[in-house]
């Protein structure tokens, strides 16, 4: 109470002067507690707040289910119905960078949501109603540059993210639940891409057609059976610089199916961590195949206790 008596006199003395930036992270137990966060972000939203970040987060944790590692609720714990924010957020003019989490839902998203000016969107933890990320909120932030969504203790939502405009892009997934809807990337203006996620039975669509950089940490679970991340490398063949984690190089033959591998033609390929076998080298060096590197490949790796390191031009 204290605090929210704080928070609100000092948005009072400040009376209508202009907003720059606007941060707010606060926990909760019951929805009840949440009365005070719509006027103090209509607050900020009406002094054209051109950094706005809100994080919402339950005093609790989920827990992960023994059959099906799918996080839940705690046993004891109450569900949570949607946290509404304001309308105004959805159709500001004046933000540039948005931030909303954590481990929460909004509802349906309103059809005329318009963001002319925001160029950079991070998402932590937040559950979209079907479709809402890709065909609402993404098509109304017309200048849109970088996207972040990061998922943590939670089912990774959407499984396609779609935008013409961003060219910076970080998802970040830890539940290995399998829908069996895959993940599709449709971004043909992103130049670098972030993705670390278990390897997940299917990528339906991958656009990346002006890729240059990506970092890829693609881990394995017994819970996916049969995960495929051909199309994946594939769709990303042409570009410049890759880093693979040592996560994703260990389980390249587990992963890859069937498919035929396009060569790559990167010019820098970077293996962070790895500290195999050489056993597990040749998984890369099967991996690379018949490779054109253009400037330099350089592979760090561990084997028999001595440091491998490919010089440049390296063609398996």
């Amino acid at each position: 109470e204290c605090f929210r008596n704080f928070v609100n006199r000092t948005l009072a003395l400040q009376c209508a002067s202009p907003l720059k930036k606007f941060s707010l992270k606060c926990h909760y137990d019951h929805d009840s507690e949440l009365a005070h966060v719509f006027p103090w972000v209509c607050n900020a939203l009406d002094r054209g707040v051109v950094e706005l970040g809100v994080s919402i987060k339950p005093r609790w944790d989920p827990v992960p289910r023994s059959e099906t590692g799918v996080w839940q609720l705690p046993v004891n714990i109450q569900t949570h119905g949607d946290v509404f924010l304001p309308h105004a957020l959805f159709t500001s003019k004046t933000l540039v960078k948005l931030t909303l989490g954590t481990r929460v839902a909004f509802g349906k998203l309103p059809p005329d949501l318009s963001l002319p000016a925001l160029k950079t969107l991070f998402i932590d933890s937040i559950f979209f109603e079907y479709e809402d990320l890709c065909y609402v909120l993404l098509p109304g932030c017309p200048v849109l540059e970088e996207l972040y969504v990061r998922h943590k203790q939670y089912i990774g939502l959407p499984f396609c993210i779609s935008s013409r405009t961003i060219e910076k892009l970080s998802v970040q997934y830890d539940s290995d639940y399998d829908l069996d809807l895959g993940m599709s990337f449709d971004a043909p203006s992103l130049v670098f891409l972030d993705y670390s996620d278990y390897a997940l039975s299917a990528y339906p669509q991958v656009n990346l057609k002006s890729l240059i950089e990506a970092r890829l940490d693609i881990r394995y679970s017994k819970i996916i059976k049969r995960p495929n991340i051909s199309v994946l490398f594939i769709g990303i063949s042409n570009i410049e610089t890759l880093h693979l984690s040592a996560n994703t190089v260990d389980g390249l033959d587990s992963y890859t199916g069937d498919e035929t591998m396009r060569p790559f033609q990167v010019k820098v390929l970077r293996v962070h961590g790895y500290g195999g076998t050489a056993k597990e080298l040749e998984h890369l060096k099967k991996f690379i195949g018949e490779s054109e590197c253009g400037e330099v490949v350089l592979v760090e790796a561990v084997v028999d206790d001595a440091m491998y390191c490919k010089p440049k031009g390296f063609c398996c």
